[in-house]
């Protein structure tokens, strides 16, 4: 008697313990990258009161008879982490990341690292990536020229630091000059008159823009079309440009003038590069900067045609740019981080990269949806894998969802209820045929 209500206490304990379980799954349903926990069983072992017989040998002996046991309750066999992944919640923020397949994010405090899958990052004031309880995010650094990524063991990553705030100026070495010219627009090259005006921009070595002017016009003495120099130069507002003589740059006239040929079918032929010097004149008053490469900047003319069509030229800045400021941030399916600056420029700041575990759901929950390793989880290997690999990518600006069903939930919870119910009632009755026993005596 005694046996059987110690079994229904054993009922009632794992019970209670998975009751907890059901009640902390369902607090956490809206909680990011939440896994949620499932509860499992065993039975005690079993007090064998017969053991079990063999059939006799001889014809008409008796047949064999099976073990009797009495079973002495029930014992919490395991509480399993459910490792599938959560739907995706759509949340704009390039920050918020959701990690497609198998992986976890690598972060680190002081105790040393942790794993999740909660990707709602921030940057804090010292420009660090970090989570939002503060732990610092850990990836790939990217190499000194920011062109691709070092691949070394995971280290926290500073996607706003100093150098990182802007992107240096850049001076203009090559231009390169399209359209069509028609040789009716091509003016008079003996006189100086008439002619194709062609603008052309570019920054020198402090990022200020120059806006200059030179004029293609059409020799028929040799049928070529030439640009005997700069016309006009201006800096940004609009002033003339000063040689550090005291002179206007321009009008400039060209060491060696650009000429240009024409087949039969209007196709450019002959030289098609030339270089605008500006070694003479450099510096510019007031500005200790440099321009092109040693001083001159090569135009290239091999897209222009002439057809007899409407006029058209536009001159490209092959290079060159001013400084820029970062005004924000993009991640890669890759995990890959580039900063966004106010000139157009981008750079790669460092690479994201994803802890995988041999048995992901040995790893043991330490609050913060984080994670650590454990004996049975398997190790980080230090360096982790880039997303896109195995199995995994990244997706930016949505976060995971609690992967709990609440259908499920609810259903165990009703049978939970009842189990527990079930236990109290063996109590219940023990004690009633207990109480039958004592009262023989009366």
């Amino acid at each position: 008697m005694m046996r059987s209500m110690y079994s229904g206490v054993s009922g009632l304990n794992v019970h209670q313990a998975k009751m907890d379980v059901i009640g902390n799954n369902i607090a956490n349903v809206n909680t990011t990258a939440y896994k949620g926990s499932t509860v499992t069983f065993s039975e005690v072992f079993s007090q064998t009161v017969k053991g079990a017989t063999g059939p006799s040998s001889y014809e008409g002996g008796k047949g064999g008879s099976n073990p009797q046991q009495v079973g002495l309750g029930v014992n919490l066999s395991s509480i399993d982490i459910n490792m599938a992944e959560g739907a995706a919640k759509r949340t704009d923020n390039p920050l918020d990341l959701k990690i497609e397949g198998d992986g976890f994010f690598v972060v680190q405090d002081e105790s040393g690292l942790k794993y999740t899958r909660a990707g709602a990052f921030r940057i804090d004031s010292a420009g660090n990536l970090v989570t939002s309880s503060g732990l610092k995010v850990c990836g790939w650094e990217a190499n000194s020229d920011n062109t691709d990524i070092i691949k070394a063991p995971v280290k926290p990553l500073a996607i706003l630091k100093p150098e990182y705030a802007q992107v240096e100026p850049e001076k203009t070495t090559k231009l390169a000059i399209e359209g069509n010219w028609d040789l009716k627009d091509g003016g008079d090259y003996a006189a100086g008159t008439g002619g194709i005006p062609i603008i052309v921009s570019f920054y020198d070595s402090l990022g200020y823009k120059y806006t200059g002017q030179m004029t293609a016009r059409f020799d028929t003495t040799d049928s070529k079309w030439k640009i005997k120099g700069l016309d006009t130069l201006k800096d940004e507002k609009g002033e003339d440009v000063i040689a550090s003589g005291g002179a206007a740059v321009a009008p400039m006239t060209f060491g060696t003038e650009m000429e240009l040929e024409f087949d039969a079918t209007g196709a450019v032929t002959g030289t098609t590069s030339y270089d605008m010097d500006f070694s003479g004149v450099l510096p510019f008053q007031g500005v200790k900067s440099t321009v092109g490469d040693s001083d001159s900047i090569n135009i290239n003319f091999d897209n222009v045609t002439q057809y007899q069509k409407k006029t058209s030229t536009n001159a490209t800045t092959v290079d060159g740019r001013k400084s820029g400021s970062i005004t924000g941030f993009s991640v890669g399916g890759d995990g890959k981080i580039t900063g966004r600056y106010s000139n157009g420029q981008s750079k790669l700041l460092g690479q994201i990269s994803l802890a995988q575990f041999k048995n992901p759901a040995g790893l043991a929950k330490v609050g913060n949806n984080m994670f650590i390793e454990t004996a049975n989880s398997g190790a980080f290997n230090g360096v982790g894998v880039e997303p896109g690999t195995g199995g995994s990518g990244i997706n930016s600006g949505v976060l995971e969802m609690s992967n709990v069903d609440l259908s499920k939930e609810f259903t165990e919870m009703i049978t939970t209820q009842r189990g527990f119910q079930a236990n109290s009632r063996i109590i219940t009755a023990s004690d009633e045929i207990l109480q039958e026993l004592v009262n023989l005596k009366r």
